[in-house]
């Protein structure tokens, strides 16, 4: 078990662990598909888009807008399908609708009086912009793949992100829902990690799957609450 004293700072994935990015996703993207006659299941969603963001990420750095804008592209080379231009910039616009999972508020406040908040994500700043208000708490340091000019997995953001905190690595606690984004590379520098796995069992995800072990599993980020402060 975790000694949760030992922890000033907890960073947090923003997407898939805060926010419910898969709801976001097939909610753009299921009734854009059907509009043009694709009739493709939610699991073939998930997984061509697990398969081709981390694609674009892994090459040169360009905003999440772009990142997005190109996994639409695969997604009308897959499914044979033409996309206006707005349609391709409409999944980055949608973010905006992307809601937090139920249990994010409530914990985030139930978590801010005994630790500093920061969150570390593949984003840009004007996208994070449009999320941050529904988190309902002060986040005293936020890192966005936009300022590191990088994404997840890089270690670079983990090292900007301690580097931004002041603080020794066993200070901090990273929770995130992704094993290949957060879990693996946060070890990988000794952070010490909690996986938040949402999923419990459901097969396809958004998120690249791969096997890594964190320091602590947990449901919901409600249950990691209930360990960090009782």
């Amino acid at each position: 078990m975790l000694d949760f004293s030992r922890f000033e700072y907890l960073s947090f994935d923003c997407y898939g662990t805060l926010i419910d990015w898969e709801s976001g996703i097939l909610g753009y993207l299921r009734p854009l598909l059907r509009s043009k006659g694709c009739n493709v299941s939610d699991a073939q969603i998930l997984t061509l888009f697990s398969e081709s963001e981390p694609r674009h990420q892994d090459a040169r750095y360009r905003s999440y807008r772009e990142v997005l804008a190109a996994v639409m592209r695969d997604f009308g080379r897959e499914f044979r399908v033409e996309f206006t231009g707005d349609e391709v910039n409409g999944l980055a616009e949608s973010i905006r609708n992307w809601e937090r999972f139920p249990d994010t508020v409530p914990a985030l406040k139930r978590l801010q009086p005994r630790y500093k908040l920061a969150v570390l994500s593949n984003i840009d700043d004007d996208l994070f912009a449009l999320t941050a208000p529904k988190l309902e708490v002060q986040i005293d340091c936020v890192v966005t793949a936009q300022q590191v000019q990088s994404y997840k997995p890089s270690l670079h953001n983990f090292e900007t992100l301690l580097h931004r905190l002041g603080i020794r690595k066993d200070r901090l606690l990273h929770v995130a829902e992704s094993l290949y984004h957060d879990v693996v590379p946060a070890r990988r520098l000794g952070i010490a990690t909690v996986w938040v796995n949402r999923r419990q069992g459901r097969p396809a995800a958004a998120t690249k799957l791969v096997a890594a072990h964190s320091d602590l599993e947990v449901p919901t980020v409600a249950a990691l609450a209930d360990l960090a402060v009782s």
